[in-house]
């Protein structure tokens, strides 16, 4: 099989699953040589589950032969980041504290994806602890654009799996960014769905009120086709929105942008961002334009209190869903992780007060925001392509990793839904992304910008020489 087919977007290989001129045997065989020649290199993969994958493909085949073909995602070999539970391979959320974990049930996101007929590959690496630095025993992934460069955090493997050909797409979980950042670092599309509009069942926590998961693919008409299996209701997750699904699939295949009003607040973000960035976001600006959208001047709402109350109340969530663990166990966990247990565990009930008062400040203020424009479009990061020294350069937490995230930290406080498509690259060859911010429950709209503007552009169809 062709390397073009492995790094193709797995919707365009539809037509020729329906009618069998390529089989989820062939497909799954592919991936699995793939994974064996290029990830002991690239670290994406936390547990290759070859077997599984196998017989998943081979009851497949005879599905797709036999006319029960399931939809887009029927025969296709994918991955999810090793944060969401799955009964028949280990999940280990990044720590070797967990070694061992004693998995009751599926989360509710890889069982409706298996439902659809996806073929899961393994499990993805992440971050310890879904937080920003991998365990001391894991070894990290490696952009494959550039080893020197950042894979952004923490659904690290799963950006560099899709973007490398080594699995058709992968699920993410995003609490301050890291469905977007990955895609944004390795040049992919992810999306942050809105919060409660897909079943956290099943996923293990870092801040159970900013967590959020989602697709990471190589085209917008595939997160879409993947958010349609994992949206909607959850008997087994009091907070998975009743609102109605849309058809998000039939929104990417629309594409349109025409007569949408995108606000953007540039001075907002020429005081954060570096000029690289700004450059590759003015030419989203043009396309959109020329694909007819109102692109109108806004005031973004000022972040900072609530960047200062993300950190508090991501610091206090995760000392909670960490409190059977630690500090019991402390001597097994990274510094890094330890350090923000510590701090969640040091925090006040006034701190944690103040912090919700400003979440709902600035819920308020987007909402106003919202009354006047369709989409946001911001940048995925501050600086073009990050190297790991300048990550290295950041400083001690919180501000460090606050320093990396003001363009979506604050679209996890206020739930709304991103999605991070590739728009440049900076001069390193390392991928650039913007984002896209809609009113809640309007992914559909952002799959409709979103393919609109893939369809006006070719950056998200640039693969890494392995």
């Amino acid at each position: 099989m062709s390397a073009s087919r492995a790094t193709a977007s797995f919707t365009s290989l539809s037509a020729e699953l329906r009618v069998r001129a390529v089989s989820p045997v062939d497909l799954v065989e592919d991936m699995l040589s793939r994974i064996d020649v290029h990830d002991s290199r690239l670290n994406s993969y936390a547990h290759v589950a070859g077997e599984i994958a196998r017989a998943e493909a081979r009851r497949a085949e005879t599905e797709i032969a036999q006319g029960r073909r399931l939809g887009p995602l029927h025969g296709i070999p994918i991955a999810v980041k090793d944060v969401f539970y799955t009964t028949d391979m280990p999940t280990r959320f990044g720590s070797p504290v967990h070694d061992g974990f004693d998995v009751q049930f599926e989360s509710t996101a890889t069982a409706r994806l298996r439902a659809a007929g996806a073929i899961l590959l393994g499990k993805l690496t992440l971050t310890e602890g879904v937080y920003a630095d991998h365990h001391p025993s894991t070894v990290p992934p490696v952009n494959p654009f550039g080893a020197a460069h950042w894979t952004g955090t923490s659904s690290s493997g799963s950006g560099v799996a899709v973007t490398a050909g080594l699995a058709y797409g992968a699920l993410g979980t995003d609490t301050g960014g890291s469905i977007r950042l990955p895609s944004a670092c390795c040049g992919i599309v992810g999306i942050k769905p809105t919060w409660g509009r897909v079943s956290r069942h099943g996923v293990f926590e870092l801040a159970g009120s900013l967590d959020h998961v989602g697709p990471m693919t190589r085209s917008v008409a595939d997160a879409a086709a993947m958010l349609a299996a994992i949206a909607g209701p959850d008997p087994a997750d009091p907070t998975a929105s009743p609102v109605p699904v849309p058809d998000y699939v039939e929104a990417a295949a629309e594409g349109s942008v025409e007569g949408l009003v995108v606000g953007i607040d540039w001075g907002f973000l020429r005081s954060r961002a570096d000029d690289t960035v700004l450059a590759s976001i003015a030419e989203v600006v043009e396309v959109l334009a020329r694909l007819e959208a109102r692109i109108v001047e806004v005031s973004f709402p000022d972040p900072d209190a609530v960047l200062e109350g993300w950190a508090v109340q991501c610091a206090v969530e995760a000392a909670l869903a960490h409190r059977a663990t630690f500090p019991a166990r402390r001597d097994e966990y990274g510094p890094r992780m330890a350090g923000l247990l510590d701090r969640g565990a040091g925090h006040s009930a006034a701190d944690l007060a103040i912090a919700y008062q400003d979440r709902r400040a600035f819920n308020g203020r987007m909402a106003t925001l919202f009354d006047g424009i369709d989409l946001l479009l911001m940048p995925g990061l501050p600086v073009a392509g990050p190297s790991l020294d300048y990550m290295a350069s950041l400083g001690e937490d919180p501000a460090g990793i606050l320093a990396i995230g003001p363009f979506t930290a604050p679209f996890d406080v206020c739930g709304y839904p991103a999605i991070s498509l590739p728009c440049g690259m900076s001069r390193q060859g390392i991928p650039i992304g913007c984002q896209l911010v809609a009113r809640p429950f309007a992914e559909d709209r952002l799959c409709r910008a979103g393919a609109a503007f893939q369809r006006a552009t070719d950056w998200h169809e640039r693969r890494p020489k392995l």
